[in-house]
């Protein structure tokens, strides 16, 4: 089994102005496509080829530095361009809104804390929601470290690298979490992970 770089779901242009064209082709065609490329590398030796890239991910942890690394941000970002889509942010679902609102209190409060998240992860990493135990809990992680690792099912990730906002935002990465909270979410693919963590 080898990974592959999907195709993004939408234009390059699609996300703008809160995510440029140029952030797309750099952040999916050059450092997606590394990681992929490395983790393929990396894999052949391994032990865990022909496993799924879960259980790669969890089985590589603390063992494989350089496989996991790769591995890890070839997860993440599968997700990542799913958890975004043009004209995001705006109405939850039904089912997600609840969950969040019995786990975390409030949606606002769900928004504070996940932009507070990604805002406090000091450097390289991601802020996530994700399903432990039965409820919505907010974390972050540095560098390509995700919640599958410690036990919790991922349904939200902003990459907080610098590639991912770098070009549009320079240095205020508070802007780009907004951004990304309330005009680029895809809560449907958040509705449809966290119903499947919960199955």
């Amino acid at each position: 089994m080898s990974f592959t770089l999907p195709e993004l779901p939408y234009a390059y242009e699609a996300l703008q102005p809160y995510m440029s064209k140029e952030t797309l082709e750099y952040h999916h065609d050059k450092h997606h496509a590394a990681y992929v490329t490395n983790a393929n590398n990396l894999i052949k030796d391994s032990g865990l080829d022909g496993k799924s890239l879960e259980d790669v991910v969890k089985d590589s942890f603390g063992k494989n530095v350089p496989l996991f690394n790769n591995a890890a941000q070839h997860y993440n970002h599968l997700h990542f361009w799913n958890w975004l889509k043009p004209n995001g942010g705006g109405a939850i679902p039904g089912k997600i809104e609840k969950a969040i609102i019995d786990s975390l209190g409030s949606v606002a409060k769900a928004k504070e804390d996940f932009i507070q998240a990604g805002v406090t992860q000091f450097g390289s990493g991601w802020a996530w929601l994700s399903v432990k135990d039965g409820k919505i809990i907010v974390s972050k992680t540095p560098n390509g470290e995700n919640p599958l690792i410690h036990g919790a099912a991922p349904i939200l990730g902003v990459d907080v690298w610098e590639h991912s906002y770098y070009i549009d935002y320079r240095n205020r990465r508070p802007d780009y979490l907004k951004a990304f909270v309330d005009n680029l979410i895809n809560w449907e693919y958040v509705e449809q992970l966290y119903e499947k963590a919960i199955a």
